[in-house]
């Protein structure tokens, strides 16, 4: 491939600060306060988070998912269990979650636990989708290799005719996930690169606090 120098490609970062008088002693919290200004700020998809897992090999994967509910469980978006993912949970649910709002000059990570979400609140959440967004759902055999886009139109054409005249069903392989979090970092982007970085740990139940907060260096 021809080569390509990005060496030059750098800009400063210089929305605001972050001091640690700033920050909640919760971070569920923070997270919160942040996500409520990339909405305000109209970033575009602001629920938008990288999710990493790692294979049986040792080998990290990342995807680009919509979180769809955070509050203090933790944080829940919906894949298909048999997908890539959702194998790569099955043997090791240990996982991150990446928030950045370039915008803003933000970043959030999110380290902890998946765990899947009741089969009751997957199935609300279905229901609440556009119809176009089910079918879709109940047709995709998602991660596995298709001969061409006219395999997932045909299926996509089946459950279409299939669920005509009645409720589509949810698939008893597609729902949620609950990220349980011990691990938070906050980032804001400062001029200079002296960028401001805490991190909450999630403190053993022995102490009085539920989480530690330490700044690092950038």
């Amino acid at each position: 491939m021809p080569n390509r120098d990005y060496h030059q490609e750098r800009r400063e970062y210089d929305f605001t600060e972050l001091s640690r008088d700033q920050l909640s002693s919760d971070p569920f919290i923070q997270f919160s306060s942040w996500m409520d200004e990339a909405v305000a700020n109209k970033i575009i998809d602001p629920t938008a988070m990288s999710v990493s897992t790692v294979d049986s090999n040792g080998q990290p994967h990342s995807r680009v998912v919509l979180l769809k509910e955070s509050d203090e469980q933790g944080f829940v978006f919906y894949t298909h269990y048999d997908s890539d993912k959702g194998q790569q949970i099955e043997a090791n649910a240990k996982a991150s979650l990446l928030f950045f709002w370039p915008q803003m000059d933000r970043q959030v990570r999110i380290e902890g636990s998946l765990e899947k979400i009741a089969a009751e609140q997957s199935e609300n959440y279905f229901h609440s989708r556009p119809r176009d967004s089910q079918l879709a759902a109940a047709s995709s055999t998602q991660s596995s290799v298709v001969p061409g886009r006219k395999t997932l139109e045909q299926n996509y054409a089946i459950q279409e005719a299939l669920y005509e005249h009645v409720d589509v069903k949810r698939p008893d392989h597609w729902g949620g996930y609950r990220l349980i979090p011990n691990r938070f970092e906050f980032w804001q982007g400062r001029p200079n690169r002296l960028h401001d970085r805490f991190i909450f740990t999630k403190c053993s139940v022995s102490n009085n606090q539920d989480w530690s907060i330490d700044r690092l260096a950038p």
